[in-house]
């Protein structure tokens, strides 16, 4: 790896081992803000920005609290604590309801949006990862990364409605409301799996050519393009909705975990364990990259679609975990 640009006191590192396939632009993420989080310096996981409370949800798994994050004021609003090795979590704005995936206890919180307060713990589920809503139906569904299938809970009651078995470990779960399906990655199978959330029933499997261990996902729904990261070779797919079949591979950082796309700029960003953020454009139905850069622990990532800001967990700067706030240039 090699510094290409330095920017007054912005640091952006760029990854120079593909350089055949990366463009050379200016650095397309620039350091905006460090914002400190409470807690120790543990890891965190998955992230769920609601643009209607103008927050941001951020699992602090190995701390087992969930950090509400105010986006106007970039400041701490609160944490909601013992939430034992939490991972997902999702807002619903529409049932004033964040749920949270606690594997420590085998259970999905359900949280009052505007008590933070939990109201009830569905489950049983062995490890429970990504979750997902169905609008129409007022459903939530849970992955569980231990292979038992995906819990589904009925929004307006909060109560377990069933368990649908998948036949397979699973990775991340996505609604996606052009075909009103929810999409599971099968991550045993390296397969996509096709749920109805009317009748709860699997209805297609989607065999993913080149696939090994697919685990985090994203969607651009207006071009029916599926994002699928393999955690196995450190590559990302992109699948097409509209012929099931994978239409692109490209290489990112090992171990890649937590995505996330910005639809209006049409930019894609990919989170990995190993600490490499890799950045793409999506121009004409193809991801062109724009490059990788480099931050301890930066295996989760989310974006918000108004002002196209980037945010970036880190557990451990100097022994303390802050929110790393990125802006970036128009594509």
């Amino acid at each position: 790896m090699r510094n290409l640009c330095a920017l007054a006191t912005l640091a952006c590192l760029f990854l120079g081992a593909s350089q055949a396939t990366r463009r050379p632009t200016a650095p397309v993420l620039q350091r905006l803000a460090d914002v400190p989080l409470p807690g120790p310096a543990l890891r965190f996981d998955y992230q769920s920005l609601d643009t209607t409370a103008n927050r941001l949800y951020i699992s602090h798994m190995d701390a087992s609290e969930l950090v509400v994050f105010d986006l106007e004021s970039r400041r701490v609003e609160g944490t909601i604590p013992h939430l034992p090795r939490v991972t997902g979590v999702w807002a619903v704005p529409s049932l004033g309801t964040i749920y949270a995936s606690v594997p420590g206890k085998h259970s999905v919180a359900v949280i009052d949006a505007r008590t933070l307060r939990v109201k009830a713990l569905v489950g049983e589920i062995g490890f429970p990862d990504g979750i997902a809503y169905a609008p129409r139906v007022k459903k939530i569904y849970v992955s569980d990364e231990s292979g038992g299938g995906e819990l589904v809970i009925d929004g307006p009651t909060s109560r377990r409605v069933t368990t649908i078995p998948l036949g397979g470990e699973a990775g991340n779960t996505i609604y996606d409301p052009g075909s009103e399906r929810i999409l599971v990655a099968v991550q045993t199978r390296n397969e996509v799996v096709e749920i109805d959330p009317r009748t709860d029933r699997v209805t297609a499997r989607h065999e993913l050519k080149g696939a090994s261990r697919p685990h985090g996902m994203a969607l651009d729904a207006t071009d029916r393009l599926l994002f699928i990261a393999n955690e196995g070779n450190a590559t990302l797919l992109a699948f097409d909705l509209r012929t099931m079949e994978v239409v692109g591979t490209h290489p990112v950082g090992e171990d890649p975990d937590v995505l996330a796309f910005d639809p209006g700029w049409r930019r894609l960003y990919i989170a990995s364990e190993s600490g490499t953020v890799s950045v793409f454009t999506e121009r004409a139905g193809r991801l062109v990259p724009d490059g990788d850069l480099t931050m301890p622990h930066a295996h989760t990532v989310s974006v918000d679609p108004r002002t196209h800001l980037v945010y970036l967990p880190l557990q451990n700067v100097h022994g303390r975990p802050l929110l790393r706030i990125m802006s970036a240039h128009e594509p």
